[in-house]
């Protein structure tokens, strides 16, 4: 029943991609644990899974083997959106399943028209009662990542507190400038969100000003703390929240989500 309500609601949702080319920044586990915090104030959220290696979907306790319904025959037009929708043990809190024939979607797609409109196309084709899509994206910036941003009202951007933190950002932020001008004229970035920070470390204090230097109010004023908890949640299959709701990544995750859910009030005002 709630499955069928979820469905049958004919608005369109806002969707936000979570981009990053390098790995390792905290990208999906900022992806899962907003979309937890959310869901958790009565908002319907879907996470469509576009990274081959399936952490979001393992992250929320769903298979990444997942050979049906997924975000691959999704894009190639073999199945609807709403036809892979897994639904985890989550409330309001729904999935679009990765797979790992997304690693050949670059040479798949070479010769197809258009091929960076594939998955709005699929959002567009198929009217969710969602209030938030979040787009887990691979950490690189090729088609399934331009596609993200294709379909995507915003992007949040997390960037690790180390060396060479600002390194390849500049790639993204001018891919976001390119498919802005060419095919998502709406596309604007939410937010940078600061990841794996760590007060005893002087380095942690210098990347954070130096971000915070270049991208100016862009960059939200949570920062998200390098904390063993949220690195052990996805081997439970639960978000952090979940997982130890009172460590202080988690805090700091249901921070960020009152910050970027103020931001989108400022937006959808």
């Amino acid at each position: 029943m709630i499955q069928d309500n979820i469905l049958s609601k004919q608005h369109k949702p806002r969707i936000i991609a979570i981009a990053n080319q390098k790995g390792g920044v905290g990208k999906t586990t900022t992806a899962v644990n907003l979309a937890t915090a959310i869901s958790a104030i009565d908002k319907k959220v879907l996470i469509i899974d576009l990274d081959p290696q399936g952490n979001a979907s393992v992250s929320v306790g769903l298979s990444r083997l997942n050979t049906g319904a997924n975000a691959y025959s999704v894009l190639t037009g073999r199945r609807r959106l709403s036809d892979a929708v897994a639904w985890t043990k989550i409330p309001n809190l729904s999935l679009v399943p990765a797979s790992l024939d997304l690693l050949g979607i670059d040479i798949e797609f070479a010769e197809e028209k258009e091929p960076q409109f594939f998955l709005k196309k699929a959002l567009n084709s198929t009217l969710l009662g969602y209030d938030y899509v979040i787009i887990d994206c691979p950490p690189a910036v090729g088609l399934l990542t331009v596609n993200a941003l294709v379909a995507s009202d915003a992007v949040i951007v997390p960037i690790q507190c180390e060396y060479l933190a600002l390194e390849g950002v500049a790639d993204l932020v001018k891919t976001i400038d390119k498919v802005k001008k060419h095919f998502n004229s709406n596309l604007e970035i939410q937010g940078i969100v600061l990841t794996m920070f760590d007060a005893r470390n002087n380095l942690s204090d210098m990347v954070a000003s130096d971000v915070r230097g270049y991208f100016g109010d862009k960059v939200y004023n949570t920062v998200i703390p390098r904390n063993v908890r949220v690195s052990e949640a996805p081997s439970h299959g639960k978000p952090v929240l979940l997982y130890d709701w009172r460590c202080s990544g988690a805090q700091a995750y249901i921070s960020l989500a009152g910050e970027m859910l103020k931001r989108e009030e400022g937006v959808c005002a």
